[in-house]
Parts: structure tokens; C-alpha cells; sequence
């Protein structure tokens, strides 16, 4: 037991991960006032599920948009799934929040951002990528990321763990 090494940039980072899970959770029946959230997150990790096409159109990151069209929120412990709307498309994805990059609830002026392990992600080489179809100008583009919060902006708070890890 005396070699045991708390990692505590793990636990951190597990515990803000609850805090994305939490607010889906509280979500499930639509989401309350302005609130809407910004989830980017790894399209390679595994267990990411999506269609062909959005994985041909985002090979490696992907943002997504939970706000007013969105069906079928369903979220565990470890992962969370969504139907959502491209093009006029409905698809479902699923994915685990290992996967995520960065949550933002720009409504409150909150964000996370994490660190994912980019070496178990599956060879983009292997992958059978296509062309993706234009996405239509009266839907907003899901791969798009949120605009960058203004750094002046009273009560605007990112939280990096990138402090907190050893070198």
C-alpha cells in the first residue's frame, strides 16, 4: 500500500465529468429557461456510435448543440445518447463521456474542458471515409465549435485540469 499514487487529476477530472452527466440527467424532459449546452467530443474513441456520414464529415472532433430539437436524451453512468436533427436527417448518437472534450452552458456562462485519451482512438486510415453532403443553411452546423467566450465577461468561468497534472 506505501507505493500507491493518488491520482488526483483523475479524480478531478471523473468528478467534473459528473457535473456534465448531472446536467443531462436534469435535462432529460427539456432543458429549463436559456439554458443549452455545447458538447464537443472525440468521433474516434470508442463506443462513439454516429453514422457513417457525420463520422466521414467529422473524422476526429465533433461539437454538438442540446437545445430546442433534440429527442430521446437517455444518459447512464458512462455514457449518454441523443437523436438530434442534421440536415433534416434525425440521428442517434451515442456516446461516452470518456469521449468528451469540453461541455458549455454559454446560457450560464459555464464551460469544462477535459482531457481524453487520444491513443486508444481508432486509425483514421481504416476508416471508410465519403464525401459528406452539404449541410443546409437553415440548420446550424453541429460540427461548428461555441463562439470563444470574451475574457472580460463577469462570472465567465472555463476550468482547465491541465494545472493540476503532473508533467
Amino acid at each position: 500500500m506505501a507505493n500507491t499514487v493518488l491520482r488526483y487529476d483523475k479524480m478531478v477530472e471523473d468528478a467534473l465529468r459528473g457535473v456534465l452527466r448531472d446536467s443531462l440527467i436534469a435535462s432529460q424532459d427539456g432543458l429549463p429557461g436559456d439554458h443549452h449546452f455545447y458538447i464537443t467530443f472525440r468521433t474516434r474513441h470508442p463506443g462513439v456510435e454516429l453514422s457513417d456520414q457525420l463520422r466521414a464529415r467529422y473524422p476526429d472532433e465533433m461539437t454538438i448543440v442540446i437545445q430546442h430539437q433534440f429527442w430521446g436524451l437517455d444518459v447512464t453512468p458512462e455514457w449518454f445518447e441523443v437523436t438530434l436533427s442534421f440536415n433534416r436527417i434525425n440521428e442517434r448518437l451515442h456516446v461516452p463521456f470518456a469521449a468528451v472534450t469540453a461541455f458549455a452552458d454559454p446560457s450560464a456562462k459555464f464551460g469544462l474542458q477535459f482531457q481524453v485519451d487520444t491513443s486508444i482512438e481508432d486509425d483514421p486510415s481504416s476508416a471508410d471515409i465519403r464525401e459528406p453532403e452539404d449541410i443546409s443553411e437553415d440548420q446550424p452546423d453541429a460540427g461548428t465549435k461555441p463562439p470563444a467566450a470574451d475574457p472580460g465577461d463577469a462570472g465567465g468561468q472555463v476550468i482547465a485540469l491541465d494545472a493540476f497534472r503532473k508533467k
